[in-house]
């Protein structure tokens, strides 16, 4: 194990990288629930999604982990999910076998990109300035995530967003904020997943005293389920590859891919994962699986499965090598048949380390050179509108858009590589086709 995954090499111990990988984990772990909660509005069984969406998330994490030897989970993607549903088979009318081939699909095309080395090119073209702005945008926006769930910040109608209402729910999400920032200010070992932990249990008197802001969090409905696999291989192959269904596949390849992309090269920045030459380590392994794993997505039942953000927590942990990820994909595996243990971490519990890990996110943003504004005004961009527009993808796509723009008019054309081209081609496309 020491010498597989370089662990004295990387400055970690199999103990740090297990508490990352449970860190990752419970931080991941929503995904088996809301995945089936989004895609059974497409009139897919619940269950059968759920045991889909633990097969996608366990064997890509494992994949990462083994073979790409990074510390990153893989699992079914919000917003993919969102589209699958809303856009796709709500929306264009097509039925969710077709979706799922759909699915298939810009998996193989994927594929194809990656093997080709053709991601690959495309991750070493982006800008070192938007690489660092991605960085600190997904941290932006993984805490606004944190705070969303904690229902610290909410919808107001006057003011677009505001602070919530101080409830006991919201009182516990603060204390555990609190108490997960002083244990990593000590530098206690696993202090993040020791946050989850006391917020878990300061949470549990909520539910069971007040039962306003959570259900309680130890129910008698049964906490064993088992595996539906009635979706297994029900994608429909022929159909989806129909003139209407094109679209459909090109807006899960354009999707998956910005968010994919900025995932990884945004999380190898925050962490210092870099080879010897400065760009994301074992980026085309990574990206290969990236590919594997939305291929399994449309075979087994799923959307698009994707590189996932919150991995963020578990390499704040100390997450440094592919154990992280292979700890991480094994604890997916119980919830086969344990789903329903999930409802004992309310959002809240993990909401602290979210909001906490953006901290730790944006520290690239001192890398960027703001006096330089042909530089400064495309990261600015890239960095707000991942937040502001609850997307990765449209963050990355304005940033890349207005990177080459501004670089024109100015004169620098030289600084616009060919691959950047082929990304400006992509996010025109993802423009129209979303």
């Amino acid at each position: 194990m020491e010498s597989f995954f370089q662990l004295k090499q990387n400055n970690t111990s199999v103990k740090t990288e297990v508490v990352a990988g449970i860190s990752s984990f419970l931080a991941t772990a929503y995904i088996i629930v809301v995945n089936p909660t989004v895609l059974s509005q497409a009139g897919m069984p619940f269950s059968g999604v759920l045991t889909a969406t633990v097969l996608v998330s366990f064997f890509s994490s494992l994949m990462m982990g083994l073979y790409a030897r990074n510390p990153i989970l893989v699992a079914p993607g919000m917003g993919l999910n969102a589209f699958f549903t809303y856009s796709a088979v709500l929306g264009l009318g097509v039925t969710w076998q077709v979706a799922l081939g759909a699915v298939f699909w810009s998996g193989i095309v994927f594929l194809l990109l990656s093997v080709l080395n053709v991601r690959t090119l495309i991750v070493q073209a982006i800008p070192k300035q938007l690489r660092y702005a991605i960085a600190a945008g997904i941290g932006l926006f993984i805490s606004l995530i944190g705070l969303a769930n904690a229902r610290f910040i909410v919808a107001n109608p006057a003011t677009i967003i505001g602070i919530g209402p101080m409830t006991p729910a919201l009182l516990t999400f603060l204390a555990g904020l609190l108490l997960t920032a002083v244990l990593l200010v000590r530098n206690v070992k696993g202090g993040i997943l020791l946050g989850i932990l006391f917020t878990t249990l300061a949470a549990y008197p909520i539910g069971r005293w007040w039962g306003t802001d959570l259900e309680p969090l130890i129910t008698w409905q049964g906490m064993f389920s088992a595996p539906d696999f009635s979706l297994l291989l029900q994608l429909d192959l022929a159909n989806s590859l129909q003139l209407a269904v094109i679209p459909v596949i090109f807006a899960f390849v354009f999707t998956d891919m910005f968010d994919s992309l900025s995932t990884f090269v945004g999380l190898a920045e925050a962490a210092n994962l870099l080879d010897a030459h400065g760009e994301p380590r074992h980026v085309k392994r990574s990206l290969t699986t990236d590919a594997v794993a939305t291929t399994l997505a449309g075979l087994v039942g799923s959307s698009p499965g994707t590189a996932y953000v919150e991995s963020a927590v578990g390499i704040e942990a100390g997450g440094r090598t592919g154990l992280t990820a292979v700890v991480g994909g094994l604890l997916f595996l119980p919830f086969l048949f344990l789903a329903p243990l999930l409802s004992m971490v309310p959002p809240i519990a993990t909401a602290p380390a979210l909001v906490l890990v953006g901290a730790f996110m944006v520290r690239p943003v001192v890398k960027i050179d703001w006096f330089q504004l042909d530089d400064a005004i495309p990261a600015f961009l890239a960095m707000i509108l991942i937040p502001f527009t609850y997307s990765i993808t449209q963050g990355i796509v304005w940033g890349f858009l207005s990177w080459t723009v501004l670089k024109l008019v100015t004169g620098k054309r030289k600084e616009i590589s060919a691959g950047l081209w082929v990304i400006d081609l992509f996010a025109l496309s993802a423009l129209f086709l979303l």
